[in-house]
Formats: C-alpha cells, sequence, structure tokens
C-alpha cells in the first residue's frame, strides 16, 4: 500500500499541482488510514469494504480527531480509492455510497479594524528589523496573502510603481492583487533599507529575508505577529490567517463585491469566500438598536 500512496502522491503533484503543503496532508492521512488497514491485518484494497471506512472512522473518533479533521481524512480516502479504481488497480471504490459528515461552516476569526490598527503600530520603525516585521504585516492585511505566500514572495514580484503584488497561492496559481498606498510605504522603507543591506548576504531572492539573508519560515511569521498582538494587549487566540481573514472580512463590510473579493484570495470555489459574509455583531446590535421599536 506504500507504493500505492506515493504513486496517488505523484499524481497529485504532477498532474493535478496540488500544493507541496497539501500534498503533505494527503501523505498524513493516508498513513493514518495505512495504519488502521495494517491494524485490521486488511493487506488487499480491493477487500475493503464500507464497513472498514466506518470501522476507520470511529477508530479516529476515539482517538479524540475532531469532526473536520476526519471529515478531511475521509475526503482523502475517497480520492484515493477513486484513483485506484480509475488507474485499474482495483475494480470497486468503497467509498462510492459512503456520506461525508456534515459539518458547521465556521466564521473565521478576525481582527476589527481598530485591533488591526493598534497591532500595525506595534513594530518599532526606529529599528531595522521593525520596519521588515511591519512591512510584512502591512502586506499580508493589505492584499490578504497567506502566510506562506508571503515568505515566498519574490522582490521582483512587488510592483512599487503601479500598486500591485504578484503572488502565486496553492497549485502555484498565480494572482495580481492591489498593495494600497500604507502598505507601499511600509514596503518601499524596508526595501530601500534594510533589504539593500542584506542583499550582500542574501541567499534567495525573497522579498522577506532574516539576518542571515535567509527566507522567513511561515512559523516565524506568525510567532513575530503573535509577539506583536500580545504586545498590543490583543486577547483573541492568533493564527496564521488571522490577518488574511481580516482582510476578506473587512472589504466586504466596506461593501466589496464577492467576486472581486475571491480573485483577490486567490479562491478557487466562491462558496469558500462566502464563509466571510458573516454580519459583523456590533453593526447587527446597532441596527437592531436604531429600528426596533423596543431596541
Amino acid at each position: 500500500m506504500k507504493d500505492l500512496i506515493e504513486n496517488f502522491l505523484y499524481y497529485l503533484s504532477v498532474e493535478r499541482n496540488l500544493a507541496k503543503n497539501t500534498i503533505n496532508s494527503y501523505r498524513r492521512d493516508l498513513n493514518n488510514y495505512k495504519e488502521f488497514l495494517d491494524s485490521k491485518k486488511i493487506n488487499d484494497l480491493s477487500s475493503t469494504t464500507r464497513e472498514t471506512l466506518s470501522d476507520f472512522l470511529f477508530w479516529r473518533k476515539d482517538k479524540g480527531i475532531s469532526a473536520s479533521s476526519i471529515a478531511r481524512q475521509l475526503a482523502a480516502i475517497k480520492s484515493f480509492h477513486r484513483f485506484l479504481v480509475r488507474e485499474r488497480i482495483v475494480k470497486h471504490d468503497p467509498t462510492a455510497l459512503l456520506d461525508s459528515p456534515k459539518l458547521w461552516k465556521r466564521i473565521p476569526d478576525t481582527l476589527s479594524s481598530n485591533e488591526v490598527e493598534t497591532l500595525l503600530s506595534q513594530p518599532q520603525i526606529k529599528d531595522k528589523y521593525g520596519i521588515r516585521d511591519k512591512a510584512i504585516m502591512e502586506l499580508m492585511y493589505a492584499t490578504g496573502m497567506r502566510v506562506s505566500e508571503a515568505v515566498n514572495l519574490k522582490l521582483e514580484s512587488v510592483n512599487m510603481d503601479v500598486g500591485f503584488v504578484r503572488c502565486f497561492g496553492k497549485g502555484g496559481k498565480e494572482r495580481i492583487v492591489p498593495i494600497g498606498k500604507k502598505s507601499a510605504v511600509a514596503v518601499a522603507r524596508y526595501i530601500n533599507g534594510l533589504r539593500k543591506e542584506t542583499d550582500k548576504l542574501a541567499q534567495s531572492n525573497n522579498l522577506f529575508l532574516n539576518r542571515f539573508g535567509r527566507p522567513l519560515s511561515r512559523v516565524w511569521v506568525w510567532k513575530m505577529i503573535k509577539f506583536y498582538a500580545k504586545k498590543a494587549g490583543i486577547k483573541k487566540h492568533i493564527k496564521p490567517h488571522i490577518l488574511r481573514h481580516s482582510f476578506a472580512t473587512h472589504l466586504l463590510e466596506g461593501g466589496a463585491d464577492l467576486r472581486s473579493v475571491q480573485e483577490m484570495l486567490g479562491h478557487a470555489s466562491i462558496s469558500t469566500t462566502q464563509i466571510y459574509t458573516h454580519v459583523n455583531k456590533d453593526r447587527l446590535k446597532s441596527i437592531h438598536k436604531k429600528f426596533h421599536p423596543r431596541g
């Protein structure tokens, strides 16, 4: 089964052009599936049944795995079995009639406009590394970039003259996003200062580098944002995508159309973008207070 998993992952990489992180998620999920089948001494995938899959799902549930993670693992297993049937490695697909669990769509964690302003004011521009940190956060909030997109952004991908940035999302999909005035100022300050200094040490053409000239990691940027959030007195749980979620939410609250936001976020499906159409609770309360006779 190990070889079949690797063949499937190769297919996802080469033919479907999925991102490396997505492929790694598939690998973890399918290795869990393999672990379960090994424990049941099932060596032939053609002998798996719906009952086998149901037992797997309960096995994961008993291990304390969340419903959303189990749903994701089931989706990976379904794709794997469809691949095996298509390649005529097995004759039947035991997942064909197996429904994925219905999940509530969770509203993403976001920061308010005031919280974002407070967060972005934390890095000290008197400090050259503070200038870099501010440039990263300003750019992420201005464009809705994922953390992975920001750390992999190339120097030549930022066009300061026209105010656009070219970034590559999941599966290498390219999109062009406006930078915004404040972000452009912060990025230009970094490029003309610390980034020029780092050129002598630079080991890549990435825009954002550490003091040794190497690209920043996703984990480092996440920890950096958490550091400044704590410094700003923000009590919310800070996740890697919180600036991206805030970008989308604030655009829609300001009246931006869903299609434009979808394009800037790089979502393949508009249904993914629709999760940001939740109504701001404070605005809802103010409308109720204003118009309800007992508000």
